[in-house]
């Protein structure tokens, strides 16, 4: 039985794991980990398109 969680954890979780997978292997893919992060969180598109916002805009700040 899959607990359920609030909207906004799933996000924190994916961007959690995004961040130790960037410093671990040292990976420049952001795309790929975002795709990857998705299918493991169950993000929907939207949370995918907000995760690409997000890294962008980090990328320029």
């Amino acid at each position: 039985m899959s607990t359920l969680q609030p909207k906004g954890e799933k996000i924190r979780q994916a961007i959690r794991w995004i961040s130790e997978e960037l410093s671990e292997r040292n990976a420049s893919d952001i795309n790929a980990l975002i795709q990857e992060a998705s299918l493991k969180f169950n993000l929907s598109p939207k949370d995918e398109e907000f995760l690409v916002s997000f890294y962008k805009d980090r990328e320029e700040g």
